[in-house]
């Protein structure tokens, strides 16, 4: 991705909300490669960080931009199937706003410049959209500049010497597709299965 600024989240949000259409009220106590997750707690985890990042985007601070997602298990209301796809597309809306890349901003309590929110939130969808359509088995196909956005910021998490935000990286092999390596980065396994 030459330009982080310029990264629509758009298509990536439209595919993280069809996965979560997909999901059945069986499967929502079913294990992810979250490990303390359930598929519910990582869907209302993607509700909340939807919003967190749209807050972040808008520079509208306050308990959505300053709560580690660590804080607490998330869990889904009784709507969600109509929050969560809402959410996304807030998120994605807000990201499209030329000032949102501009100076810093925050997320889950952490200040950080704009663009690298951006490429935080690409990472997030990415990541977490792979871990909800390996938990309730549905076809996985990101969009290609979220996913080419998120391996970068994860790769430069991992040349620098830090863990992948969901963990230790998990040794990939080079050619493998690049969804693989991401995974990978992030700290999972691309095997997983449930």
């Amino acid at each position: 991705m030459s330009d982080p600024t310029t990264l629509d989240l758009g298509p990536q949000a439209l595919v993280v909300a069809r996965l979560a259409e997909g999901v059945t009220d069986a499967q929502l106590g079913g294990a992810t490669p979250c490990p303390q997750y359930a598929v519910r707690h990582l869907l209302a985890h993607l509700a909340g960080l939807s919003v967190a990042f749209r807050d972040a985007a808008r520079k509208d601070f306050g308990p959505t931009t300053d709560t580690r997602p660590d804080a607490a298990l998330p869990d889904l209301g009784p709507d969600w199937r109509a929050e969560l796809p809402k959410a996304l597309e807030e998120l994605a809306d807000a990201w499209r706003d030329p000032a949102a890349t501009s100076g810093t901003t925050r997320a889950g309590s952490v200040d950080l410049p704009g663009a690298v929110a951006l490429a935080v939130a690409a990472d997030e969808l990415v990541v977490h959209g792979w871990d909800l359509a390996r938990a309730t088995g549905q076809e996985y196909v990101p969009d290609p500049a979220a996913l080419g956005a998120a391996h970068a910021f994860l790769l430069q998490v991992a040349q620098g010497g830090g863990e992948g935000p969901f963990g230790p990286p998990v040794p990939v092999p080079d050619d493998a597709p690049l969804l693989d390596r991401a995974v990978g980065l992030s700290g999972r396994a691309p095997h997983w299965t449930p």
